[in-house]
């Protein structure tokens, strides 16, 4: 008896400190609510969740970015930056004039450059990306930096590999950053040939057996490609097969996703992530040198101005939302959305709404089906609030839209990886570029519109005329949203 009056006590202490955790760890009211409950009436699974998803990581930082170690070096680097950016907006590019606000948000919230003669490339689908990819990869001359989230040992992911393989042998620097997660099917096979043959290869934030429950949570989902320091790939789309359509597959499912090809200064902050990235998980320490940072092929004036946006645990605020809110509040005609998965959360969607409600046009284009019933049941938890507000909200139909992206005005352009959810914005590693071009604007809005023709627009009418048992579950889901 006394074994278990003891126990009792332990456990009345154990459920105290986990609550107190909670109220001191997180900001959010809502989920505070939420993780305190969990944890007074499912005390163990409560627990579990709480360490799983709750850690607030942003308060705990999984790695410092100070890659310059002289602070007088640092400081002039920060004002070199500041200055070039202002310099761009102060030119009289107006895409750049309507949307200062977020480039400057960019600027002194991560001391993101606004970067100007970029060439700019929108790449449909895997079939248009990868025959990019590896030719400009078999023209790699000094190094090769690749970060992915989903690499995977199929068909596309041999291709790649041989070529990083031979450019290796060649005695160009490879190095190649994949989850550990996302990719660990590759982790046996294709990985140790990769570095048998001189590629330097390490896995991000490494899983083990014990550490399972607080780290597949946080993990890498960028896609990056760096090629000699002026060349760049990013976008939605991972190292797969299924991202490739074939007219031979025809029963094969449809995979639309976009990617963005950046040659010039925009490709400057996303080699700056990768060293920041590839030193915090492997064992190298990557100085940044002048090669890394090629000014050689730059695109005369008038290219494109491209800002990065990136956020993560390791960053001091949700970036990557806040660019969002930014880029949808100081539209004034249209806003077009394309995402795969659709969890705003409050600020978000609050956001949205005002902006329609203040006379936008949004046009909100999601997946019919995705890959997670609870993932579609929560986020047509959120559709009737945006229908009533007066969002047009379509549901493609053709196969599974992947595609992260978002057109303002036919200004601004977004092409990146994270997803509208709770998971993008503040538990994985993401990036977001942003494109103040009025030509490339044209070219997405072009294509938006096109995916619609695949696409069927919710009825409001019919919406909310459905029986109560298709709304319970959304409902049931809405209240786990943030955990998704």
């Amino acid at each position: 008896m006394n074994w278990i009056f003891i126990a009792e006590i332990i456990y009345v202490f154990l459920v105290i400190a986990v609550c107190l955790r909670i109220i001191y760890d997180t900001n959010n009211t809502s989920k505070t609510l939420s993780y305190l409950l969990l944890t007074l009436f499912l005390p163990f699974a409560g627990m579990i969740i709480y360490f799983s998803v709750g850690t607030n990581y942003r308060k705990r930082k999984l790695y410092s970015k100070k890659l310059i170690k002289d602070d007088k070096l640092r400081k002039e680097i920060t004002h070199r930056i500041h200055v070039q950016s202002e310099i761009v907006m102060g030119q009289k590019k107006p895409e750049v004039k309507k949307f200062k606000k977020l480039a400057r948000l960019l600027l002194n919230g991560s001391l993101s450059q606004l970067t100007e003669n970029n060439q700019v490339e929108l790449l449909l689908n895997g079939e248009r990306k990868f025959p990019e990819v590896i030719k400009s990869l078999k023209a790699a001359k000094h190094h090769i930096h690749i970060e992915y989230y989903i690499f995977e040992d199929e068909v596309i992911g041999q291709q790649i590999k041989e070529v990083l393989i031979q450019k290796a042998i060649e005695g160009v620097q490879v190095r190649f950053i994949y989850d550990d997660f996302g990719s660990r099917s590759i982790r046996k096979k294709l990985v140790p040939e990769m570095e048998a043959a001189g590629v330097k290869c390490a896995p991000f934030y490494k899983i083990k057996f014990m550490k399972l429950a607080n780290r597949v949570n946080y993990r890498n989902h960028r896609k990056i490609i760096i090629i000699d320091g002026h060349i760049a790939f990013t976008g939605g789309i991972n190292v797969s097969d299924r991202y490739i359509n074939s007219t031979e597959e025809p029963e094969k499912l449809y995979w639309r996703d976009t990617h963005v090809k950046i040659i010039g200064e925009g490709v400057y902050y996303l080699q700056y992530l990768f060293i920041n990235d590839w030193n915090f998980c492997s064992e190298e320490e990557l100085v940044p040198e002048k090669s890394f940072f090629d000014n050689a092929e730059l695109i005369p004036s008038l290219g494109a101005v491209v800002q990065i946006a990136s956020s993560g645990p390791d960053s001091d605020n949700p970036t990557i939302l806040f660019s969002l809110l930014d880029a949808i509040g100081l539209a004034e005609e249209e806003i077009l959305i394309t995402t795969p998965y659709f969890i705003p959360g409050g600020s978000l969607l609050d956001e949205i709404t005002v902006a329609a409600l203040s006379g936008i046009q949004i046009k909100l284009l999601v997946p019919d089906k995705s890959d997670s019933f609870t993932v579609d049941a929560a986020a047509r938890s959120y559709y009737g609030e945006l229908l009533k507000a007066g969002v047009e909200i379509y549901l493609y139909k053709k196969g599974f839209i992947h595609a992260k992206t978002l057109v303002s005005d036919t200004q601004l352009s977004i092409i990146g990886t994270a997803n509208m959810d709770h998971r993008s914005f503040d538990l994985n590693f993401e990036v977001n570029t942003m494109i103040y071009d009025a030509d490339f604007a044209r070219q997405l809005r072009d294509v938006f519109y096109e995916d619609l023709k695949n696409a069927v627009k919710i009825n409001p009418d019919e919406w909310f005329e459905r029986p109560l048992h298709k709304q319970f579950p959304e409902k049931v889901a809405r209240l786990i949203s943030h955990l998704l």
